[in-house]
């Protein structure tokens, strides 16, 4: 069967940490004086990639090092609001458990809190083992190493797979790993415009909700 694996992204397609993250951050760079970041510009340089790389676009717009306490300030802050409302996305669960074959998860988190946000949302027991994080290869997204490792640990090739994304970075390394993508505007605050960049950036449909994900993955095993 044609794309027997499927690969999901985590934040924003199958948990909503995305917008915790982004009310938490903007707030921490307006403190910093940044007040020109939006959800908008939030969204368009922050979502898909490490933390490491938004460390870097942050600290180039600031003009230097960040504040000492800056990353625990928010990391503190993350803790404490995923561990009162972090929850799954509406239809995750039946819509993942509806798909037969093979799956799992390849994030941009780092191993040990993507696993625990997994069990936090009650999504864990779908895919453990099965779950990778960029902090296991060279490169984040937009590279496709994440993907590729996934595969590879899999025991699949890359064309055997679809992976399902929120962010233009993730499209952008799913098609660098030479997998087919589907975007998700789910958690999007502005659906049309994310879903016009998912599609500039290579995905070959865009879904708003996770009920149309298993209907689309019956259509494209079987074109």
């Amino acid at each position: 069967m044609p794309h027997d694996l499927i690969i999901y992204d985590c934040d924003g397609t199958l948990i909503d940490t995305e917008t915790i993250y982004a009310e938490i951050n903007l707030k921490a760079y307006h403190r910093l004086g940044l007040t020109h970041w939006t959800m908008d510009s939030y969204v368009d340089a922050m979502v898909g990639i490490p933390v490491a790389a938004g460390r870097k676009v942050l600290e180039a717009d600031y003009g230097g090092p960040l504040p000492a306490d800056f990353e625990e300030g928010i990391e503190r802050e993350v803790h404490r609001r995923f561990t009162e409302e972090l929850q799954s996305l509406p239809g995750v669960r039946s819509a993942v458990s509806l798909i037969e074959g093979p799956r799992c998860v390849a994030s941009s988190t780092s191993l040990v809190p993507l696993k625990r946000n997994l069990a936090t949302a009650g999504l864990i027991d779908l895919f453990d083992p099965h779950v990778f994080s960029a902090s296991q290869v060279s490169r984040g997204k937009p590279h496709p190493d994440v993907f590729l490792f996934a595969a590879e640990t899999m025991g699949m090739r890359p064309e055997n797979c679809l992976v399902i994304e929120d962010s233009v970075p993730g499209v952008l390394a799913a098609r660098a790993a030479g997998m087919p993508v589907i975007g998700f505007t789910g958690v999007a605050h502005d659906r049309a415009r994310i879903s016009a960049r998912l599609k500039e950036a290579g995905a070959m449909a865009v879904i708003d909700h996770m009920a149309e994900w298993p209907a689309m993955v019956k259509a494209v095993r079987a074109a």
